[in-house]
């Protein structure tokens, strides 16, 4: 990361509902215990901004944030057994005036970011970032504008620039499993989809690669950044 601020953009469509003025109420959602501690440390320090509660799962921090009293919800991605958080974060923003989703994470692949942003999070961001950074992304999000990590601002750019290695996120999904060493037919399981389904994404994530067998598939998927190493 760099110590620049990213830059925010047009955000969501709930960009245009104004926010009452007043101090921004946040909700830390982690199960990391210390990560959320560091973050409090370093938020309750910014004028403006209060820390009003801390939520371990993501179930607890979807009950959390329909209470009302939070403004923006900074959310981890995987809270192991149980919702993740990009569940919880299509569970939040569905709600009318939901509060703003700000994902915290160490992930950055196509794998955890699309999840996330097509479940309506309004900023994604990576645990290193600076202390800086992180205030500004919360006042970003808060205000309805989007701030992205340069690395994920970089692979949305690269998406729209390069189609072809654009993987959809079901492709991303299949491809995820495959990695994990999981059968077509055990894919088919996990997902919900037939067999022939499973095959279907598969020859298309091989076309749009470049490749013709799994194990170059993962490969190719992984070192472009599509899937998680």
């Amino acid at each position: 990361m760099t110590d620049k601020p990213s830059p925010a953009v047009p955000g969501d469509a709930n960009a245009d509902a104004p926010r009452d003025r007043g101090p921004i109420r946040l909700l830390l959602a982690d199960d990391h215990p210390v990560v959320r501690a560091g973050l409090r440390a370093v938020l309750e320090t910014e004028p403006g901004i209060v820390v009003m509660a801390e939520a371990a799962t993501a179930e607890a921090a979807v009950t959390r944030a329909a209470e009302g009293d939070i403004d923006v919800v900074l959310m981890d991605l995987q809270f192991g057994a149980g919702m993740g958080g990009a569940e919880a974060t299509a569970r939040i923003t569905a709600r009318t005036g939901a509060p703003r989703v700000l994902i915290v994470t160490t992930y950055d692949s196509d794998a955890d970011t699309l999840p996330a942003i097509e479940a309506g999070a309004t900023g994604y961001l990576l645990k290193d970032a600076h202390p800086e950074e992180l205030a500004a992304a919360v006042r970003t999000a808060a205000a309805g504008r989007t701030a992205l990590a340069p690395t994920v601002a970089d692979r949305l750019m690269n998406r729209l620039r390069s189609p072809a290695v654009a993987l959809t996120r079901r492709e991303t999904e299949v491809l995820t499993l495959v990695a994990q060493g999981l059968s077509n037919q055990a894919v088919a399981r996990r997902l919900h989809l037939t067999e022939g389904t499973v095959k279907s994404h598969l020859a298309r994530t091989y076309a749009k690669l470049g490749v013709d067998s799994r194990t170059a598939a993962v490969a190719t998927a992984t070192d472009l950044g599509l899937i998680r190493r």
